[in-house]
């Protein structure tokens, strides 16, 4: 055999050995749930706990963690807290949902939307320590992460330690974008000033709302292990599990920060289709036309589809309804807000007649407002701005807080 043929087979094997013995000191996915069941269960042995999930809080093989929890000798697990959607996430957005009684567990569940946003003294009764653990989908208007901050301010005030277990972001933890939020507009789908896209997990988040923004909880983040920040959810091994009604899969995820801002308008997002923030539609829209106007952009990683729909309940219910089905060709450069933004001022120079911002409230502050974090980007489309003049507007802010954030980040 040639020498040289020899030289390439040792090659190969040394390669081969050297890619064995990475992989196997490459750390296996585990979600914070599976490492606090695993490796940190001192945590909360021996202690009451009291659990802040809803039906996205399972292992990898969708068990779920009330079952893990109730089901472990060591675990005393003694109360239940769901938020906006409910613990078994039967509830349509914005439907307040009461006390009652788990069927499963015999358990009491408390409602953390409506009326009661934060835990009371009442609730807390019963806990030694908060767990949290839910699934985000990486936008500031998503209510759960301050679900998450107003349970961090319930311990705090209860002197009740509270853990966060650790998951995905799942359209990345690279990717910020869309203005930081002033404080003048801020409410339960926006309570601290982040952007829109803020490319951060739920600890990462929490971690940040507990420093900065002076909450001061007896915090601990149960880390994920094998997480990388360039990750989507379909690159873990994970099943995806609907965080809310109108959140059905990974795709509505990723247009979710855009197509969101279509709720603070007389348009349709798409709620009452199986197409949520994919399809964005109203009767007065001539969709050919409005297709073709997005696609003349070429915005990056997306492209627009002439669509018909009629809802089955929200906007425009049982009526016909035209405009846009959002097909995302590239989701690495594709820029979810931006995207929306130009969706919205495209409806809106387009059919002046017909089109209408959501009216704003006795402060002059429009639903649409809260969404974006300003006033200004609704002032900008009616006053015939771009979208690139709008950018600029915000940039800075936004610089800001990737240096802010950088302090926060576990991966």
């Amino acid at each position: 055999m040639k020498k040289w043929l020899i030289g390439l087979l040792a090659f190969a094997l040394v390669l081969s050995t050297f890619s064995a013995a990475f992989a196997k000191n490459e750390k296996k996915f585990r979600l914070g749930v599976e490492v606090l069941l695993e490796d940190q269960i001192e945590l909360i042995e021996g202690k009451r706990v009291g659990l802040i999930t809803n039906p996205t809080g399972v292992d990898q093989d969708l068990n779920s963690i009330v079952d893990l929890l109730y089901n472990n000798p060591k675990v005393e697990l003694t109360a239940l807290y769901g938020p906006e959607h409910g613990v078994r996430g039967d509830a349509q957005a914005g439907a307040y949902i009461e006390k009652y009684i788990d069927e499963k567990t015999g358990l009491p569940v408390y409602s953390l939307y409506g009326q009661t946003k934060k835990p009371t003294p009442e609730m807390l009764s019963n806990v030694d320590v908060l767990l949290f653990d839910i699934q985000d989908v990486g936008a500031r208007f998503y209510t759960y992460i301050y679900t998450m901050a107003l349970a961090m301010e319930a311990a705090k005030e209860n002197n009740i330690p509270i853990i966060v277990l650790d998951r995905p972001n799942p359209i990345s933890g690279t990717k910020v974008e869309g203005p930081v939020l002033e404080d003048k507009y801020s409410s339960f789908i926006g309570e601290y000033p982040i952007p829109v896209r803020h490319g951060m997990t739920v600890g990462e988040l929490a971690k940040l709302f507990n420093a900065e923004f002076e909450i001061g909880a007896d915090l601990t983040v149960v880390e994920m292990e094998g997480w990388k920040r360039n990750m989507y959810y379909d690159d873990t091994p994970l099943h995806f599990v609907l965080p809310s009604p109108n959140m059905p899969t990974l795709d509505t995820t990723l247009v979710y920060t855009g197509g969101a801002l279509i709720e603070g308008t007389n348009v349709s997002e798409g709620r009452g289709t199986t197409k949520p923030f994919e399809l964005i539609g109203a009767p007065f829209i001539n969709g050919a036309d409005l297709a073709a106007e997005l696609n003349s952009y070429k915005l990056p990683g997306v492209k627009f589809r002439a669509a018909s729909f009629t809802p089955l309940f929200s906007k425009h219910v049982n009526k016909l309804s035209h405009g846009i089905q959002i097909h995302v060709t590239n989701r690495n450069s594709f820029k979810p807000f931006e995207t929306g933004l130009y969706i919205v001022k495209t409806i809106h120079d387009m059919y002046p007649n017909d089109f209408q911002f959501r009216t704003p409230n006795a402060a002059g502050i429009s639903f649409f407002d809260n969404l974006v974090g300003n006033g200004s980007i609704r002032a900008g489309i009616e006053a015939g701005k771009s979208v690139e003049e709008m950018k600029v507007e915000w940039q800075p802010g936004l610089d800001k807080f990737m240096e802010l954030r950088e302090q926060y980040l576990l991966y």
